[in-house]
């Protein structure tokens, strides 16, 4: 039985006991992700986990850290708290996923005004059911308890993952050349960025939120919610088959920032947007005045990733992605000139 009480720090605004409570109901959720590798005791000071080596080479640690930004501004209007932790894990592990690694284990840093457990368990619910798409296991965390920092009914939530890969393996964007096809991997929407700038187009309220909009075929606020795309199953099974000469993961910044990023000097991406997928949200946004190239500066436009692939191997790319689950095809190819992007059509 927990004995630590402090009626002074109470007085101050934080309950230690409801933190205690908090960390009890999160237990069955964490116990999902256990993977081979976990070692110690929940509860424990420092997250262990012993990688498994056999086969690899030369090992690389990769790791990845991010939060889920304003789209918990969405989260609160709705009070609805369950999925925000998968794009939490999302944002961390497609991102160490590209690089070739497999995500070995996820910590959390939840910041709330007050610990009310029961918000607490459904975030860290959504925090392991990404870490069961991704793979990896949750290993620990932390939930601080900041009176005063956070409005009432308000929290940040962040975290980090470590994954593991064989340096003779990992994604080598100088191979990277002309005539090489662009795949783009679907989203599930506009994922976890642009979303500052998405209350303000739509000018968001829980009134707006509630609203069901038959393009969307679900309310405003389903659709923003949906949680980001975990691609690290698709792309692991790739990385068996295919080797890739480059992976973007299209998060803030969109197509303008984040495909030059894998591109070597003297590379540049051409884009057909006759090739993109046409999801009604991305519509709805640009009809509110934002102007095209702000939309593909900003959101995944419908595309989650964009992989480089020799043209040889594009078919069984995207025949490895579809069968892992996943959309893919062809959206555009490797191109010479100044390193940069053009979005034609």
């Amino acid at each position: 039985m927990q004995e630590s009480y402090s009626k002074a720090y109470a007085d101050a605004g934080v309950d230690v006991t409801a933190g205690y409570k908090a960390v009890e109901l999160m237990k069955s959720h964490i116990v999902r992700t256990e993977i081979p590798g976990v070692l110690g005791k929940f509860g424990g000071f420092g997250g262990m986990f012993a990688p498994n080596l056999r086969g690899i080479s030369e090992p690389v640690l990769v790791s990845g850290t991010d939060g889920v930004g304003t789209k918990l501004k969405i989260a609160f209007a709705m009070n609805k708290h369950d999925t925000i932790g998968i794009d939490c894990v999302a944002m961390c592990a497609n991102d160490v996923a590209c690089s070739g690694a497999k995500p070995l284990f996820f910590l959390d840093y939840l910041a709330v005004p007050k610990t009310i457990p029961e918000t607490v368990e459904k975030i860290i619910s959504g925090v392991a059911e990404g870490c069961v798409q991704a793979g990896c296991a949750l290993v620990g965390g932390e939930t601080a308890e900041m009176p005063g920092l956070y409005s009432p009914g308000e929290y940040d939530l962040a975290g980090f993952c470590v994954g593991l890969a064989d340096k003779s393996k990992i994604t080598d964007c100088s191979k990277i050349r002309e005539g090489d096809v662009l795949i783009g991997v679907q989203s599930s929407g506009v994922h976890s960025n642009g979303f500052s700038l998405i209350r303000k187009a739509l000018d968001i309220t829980p009134e707006r939120l509630a609203l069901h909009v038959d393009d969307l075929g679900q309310t405003l606020g389903e659709e923003l919610l949906t949680p980001t795309k975990i691609y690290v199953k698709a792309l692991l099974a790739l990385f068996e088959e295919v080797a890739p000469t480059g992976i973007s993961h299209i998060t803030g910044g969109g197509f303008y920032e984040n495909i030059p990023r894998m591109l070597p000097e003297g590379k540049r991406a051409r884009v057909e947007k006759s090739a993109l997928p046409k999801m009604p949200i991305f519509g709805i946004l640009q009809n509110t005045g934002i102007p095209e190239r702000d939309m593909f500066n900003t959101f995944n436009m419908g595309i989650g990733l964009v992989l480089s692939v020799d043209k040889n191997h594009a078919d069984k790319a995207i025949a490895v992605i579809n069968t892992a689950g996943e959309t893919a095809h062809i959206i555009g190819e490797v191109t010479s000139g100044e390193q940069g992007i053009d979005i034609c059509g």
